[in-house]
């Protein structure tokens, strides 16, 4: 692991890129990481390491806490974009799944740990773009089933240059970051509010959310960034919703492989939620669409896309 730079010269926005593997799963396992510069490309750190025996899971957790320690070193306070293969590990850190085991739960709370929330976002990626990280991965298992350590001086990857080295050759200033649309939180006026939190809210939390607030006319419930208010208070209205009238038509949610939303749909209907389009689920949206389309009981629609 390279040492760390002076906050004064850090880039305020890095990417880190980690990955994980085992070899048997659980089997000889290692983590690979590095941090790079998002404008130059530029590596400004790398770190391996050898596991022992370990799940994959693990190995992917354990690169990813590795990356996000190298990037809070090279500058605590820059915002970070964690990049992984692993559908699972970008899930479940950013909210939208449940973590039950054990050992995930307090690698997940040791990765939360490293940097504020507000400072890393993450984006799932395909493995073919991972190469780098995934390289170190698979050093540190050959380290592993050596029975020996990862010696970064060794490895095939390299950092071009000390990030405490100032870059002295004259670029152009970087442009502004694009500014992307990120939605703050969605409002849900119900009829009926112990109903609504027994259906709808129920759904929220199998989906990862949590209650962050309730009082006597609503709920919240906190997602990843976004969260959502179940609500029904002296101005809503006696109409019934229609999901058919002008206005929002239904809220998507990814939900896991498919199995995951066959199970959510099975339990959701035990609910009292009803299966929109029963002739064609789960193909309602289409022959590469997987997915469940729901309704609650008071007419609000869900759906549950498969990854």
């Amino acid at each position: 692991m390279n040492p760390p730079t002076d906050a004064a010269t850090a880039p305020t926005h890095l990417i880190v890129e980690a990955d994980g593997g085992s070899r048997g799963n659980p089997g000889v396992a290692g983590y690979g990481a590095l941090v790079r510069d998002p404008n130059s490309g530029e590596l400004l750190a790398i770190d391996a390491a050898p596991l022992g025996i370990a799940s994959n899971n693990v190995a992917e957790y354990s690169g990813l806490i590795a990356g996000l320690t190298m990037a809070r070193d090279l500058n605590p306070n820059a915002m970070v974009r964690a990049r992984l293969d692993s559908k699972l590990v970008v899930e479940q850190m950013t909210g939208r799944w449940k973590i039950k085991n054990a050992d995930m739960k307090r690698l997940a709370m040791e990765a939360h740990a490293v940097l504020p929330a507000h400072q890393v976002s993450y984006d799932w990626i395909p493995r073919e773009k991972n190469k780098d990280a995934d390289l170190l991965s698979n050093e540190a298992m050959d380290a592993g089933a050596a029975g020996t350590a990862w010696v970064e001086a060794d490895s095939a990857l390299s950092v071009a240059s000390s990030p405490n080295t100032p870059d002295t050759t004259a670029s152009a200033p970087a442009a502004p970051p694009r500014r992307l649309g990120r939605l703050h939180h969605v409002e849900i006026w119900v009829p009926d509010l112990a109903r609504a939190r027994d259906t709808l809210g129920w759904l929220l939390t199998e989906l990862g959310y949590e209650i962050s607030g309730e009082w006597s006319e609503g709920t919240s419930y906190q997602g990843a960034g976004e969260y959502i208010v179940l609500e029904h208070g002296s101005d809503v209205t006696e109409v019934a919703h229609e999901r058919r009238r002008p206005g929002m038509n239904h809220l998507a949610f990814y939900a896991g492989p498919r199995e995951a939303v066959d199970a959510l749909t099975e339990d959701a209907v035990q609910r009292g939620f009803t299966l929109m389009f029963p002739d064609r689920h789960p193909y309602a949206g289409g022959r590469r669409h997987y997915a469940a389309y729901l309704e609650s009981p008071d007419g609000f629609e869900v759906e549950l896309v498969a990854d």
